[in-house]
């Protein structure tokens, strides 16, 4: 029996009309990826108990109030602290051999079957809403000996721990003392605790980093940088030890970089952890780079693009042959779009070939080769290889030298569409970069069909959103004056729980699509300036990042200042 929609369900119980669900579906799209009940509980249309009442409903499943239920210690200590958060569930009778756990997600029935696996009972979940879970958490575990900071603490007064790793630190490599700092409990708990801090803030990157008197951890979400609690310097290289056993690496190579990879479960789903250890003066860098398929949906309707410029980019993608190119800085989410291409063109009756570095997500029915530069695996190499392999669409993560660009536009003259990235501040300026490799002026103009650019801006957060005024500053950095801004109403996030103070929560991209024509191609023959292009682009609808930007600072989703900051004046 199919699952019926919870929109529907909220409308049958009488939570919300009609016309407040079409408002609750065109809210969705322009949030890709979130929930529909948490949007309608988000603009007050539906209240936590009622959307509970309707998850239970769509389940089949029954709803029931931890207030109204008595707890026991010895119940909760069948989860630990780091699995209670993780799957957020809240344990709540156990009887013969059935474990029974409140849940917030019951739609998430993966979660029973690792509960399952790891504490071999039988789970069953009954819903309770997601205030009631974290009043649980927080109640029981906030004054853990399983909370970051007593972990921390605790680490600063165990004087063993810190006189063998600084005696690791200092004297010859011990393997053997190394592998057993690494998996001692107290390096375990804290790094377990720092991936589950990271991995609930949807963050996209961990970095640990030593210097002399410190050793810092950070953790990038929404695209900056927040610090964390320090751990005391001897710590770091415990914990970099750690990370090289789970990732594979030398643990006893030092002087080096190396890259390796992480694979775990979390809540049901995986999760890779791309792994970078970077010599420094004061011992290893490393940098994490977390892929969560949980919170990156492989779907062009969700990335964000406005209707006309999707419509646009999936006709040029269509194309049987040419280059299509995506440009932007890193973390700004190309390899996201071109994935989301790729998943819409993966048809039975196509060939996909990509080259990566490395892959970041596994998809089905699409070859995917990883780069290894030190065996001699290029992308230059890959590529002339791909073609052997009668591929119909190919794509290269990223251009990054004249050989690579030159396979490419060979591919696509004999008849392959080729994806790939570049690194540029817009659409335009790509074709400058291409000239500046070395590919011919004519091969540029025979074969590049489209130029997508994009960014990333904080969404202003909806719980703290408050009226703003518009600097003189800000106004001269956008070179417009306050009779140009009329009437408008700009916004920003004052701070709060839900947003972790920043004002920001979740990232909307910015789009500019530049689709070469008869006119811009006569210009790239002619070496026009950039200026010139991208006036012309624009005489043919190209629509720029400044101006997107703009447009979702009108609307109040995003500030002036994040688009000041992600884009440059036309």
């Amino acid at each position: 029996m199919a699952i019926r929609r919870i929109g529907q369900i909220l409308v049958d119980l009488g939570f919300v009309t009609d016309d407040q669900l079409e408002a609750l579906l065109e809210e969705q799209r322009a949030q890709p990826g979130e929930k529909l009940g948490k949007i309608a509980e988000d603009m007050a249309l539906i209240t936590d108990d009622q959307l509970a009442q309707a998850l239970a409903e769509q389940m089949n499943m029954q709803v029931i109030s931890l207030a109204d239920t008595k707890l026991e210690p010895e119940l909760m200590a069948m989860l630990t602290e780091t699995m209670a958060q993780l799957y957020r569930v809240v344990p709540v009778t156990f009887e013969g051999n059935l474990l029974t756990v409140a849940t917030a997600e019951p739609e998430k029935l993966t979660i029973q079957d690792e509960l399952r696996t790891f504490l071999g009972h039988d789970v069953r979940s009954v819903v309770c809403t997601n205030r009631e879970i974290q009043d649980v958490l927080d109640k029981f575990y906030a004054t853990s000996e399983d909370s970051l900071e007593s972990i921390i603490t605790e680490l600063e007064d165990d004087d063993d721990l810190k006189a063998q790793s600084l005696a690791l630190t200092e004297g010859a490599v011990d393997l053997t003392g190394a592998e057993a700092l690494a998996d001692s409990q107290p390096v375990r708990k804290l790094l377990n605790m720092v991936l589950l801090i990271a991995i609930k803030d949807h963050a996209s990157d961990i970095h640990f980093e030593p210097f002399e008197d410190e050793f810092k951890i950070r953790i990038k979400s929404d695209g900056v940088l927040m610090e964390m609690v320090p751990p005391p310097r001897h710590m770091a290289y415990p914990i970099t030890t750690r990370i090289k056993v789970m990732a594979n690496l030398d643990i006893a190579e030092r002087r080096v970089p190396q890259d390796g990879r992480i694979e775990l479960t979390v809540g049901g789903h995986p999760v890779d952890l791309r792994v970078s250890i970077l010599p420094t003066m004061h011992g290893e860098s490393v940098c994490m780079r977390i892929l969560d398929r949980s919170v990156v949906s492989l779907d062009l309707k969700n990335v964000g693009m406005d209707d006309n410029i999707m419509s646009e980019f999936r006709e040029v993608c269509n194309k049987p042959n040419g280059i299509i190119l995506v440009t932007g800085p890193t973390g700004s989410g190309k390899t996201t779009t071109l994935y989301s291409v790729l998943s819409e063109l993966n048809k039975l009756e196509d060939k996909l070939i990509t080259t990566e570095d490395p892959v970041e997500y596994d998809i089905d029915g699409i070859v995917q080769i990883p780069i290894q530069h030190d065996i001699g695996v290029t992308f230059a190499a890959c590529l002339r290889a791909i073609l052997r392999q009668d591929p119909d669409r190919i794509l290269v993560g990223e251009i990054r030298d004249l050989e690579t660009a030159e396979i490419a536009v060979q591919a696509s003259l004999t008849g392959h569409t080729v994806f790939s990235t570049l690194h540029t501040n817009d659409a335009p300026s790509s074709v400058t970069r291409l000239k500046d490799m070395g590919v011919p002026v004519f091969l540029i103009t025979a074969t590049v069909e489209a130029i997508l650019a994009q960014r990333l801006v904080r969404r202003v957060c909806t719980q703290c959103r408050e009226e703003t005024e518009v600097t003189d500053d800000l106004l001269f950095q956008l070179d417009m004056s306050r009779e140009e801004l009329g009437d408008r109403k700009f916004y920003r996030g004052r701070g709060c729980d839900t947003c972790n103070n920043t004002g920001y929560k979740g990232r909307v991209g910015l789009f500019e699509l530049m689709i070469m024509n008869n006119e811009l191609r006569d210009m790239v023959m002619r070496n026009a300036s950039v200026d010139d292009m991208r006036a012309c682009a624009q005489k043919y609808g190209m629509v720029t990042l400044r101006d997107s930007g703009m447009a979702f600072a009108y609307e109040g989703t995003t500030t002036i200042d994040e688009v000041v900051r992600e884009t440059i004046v036309d």
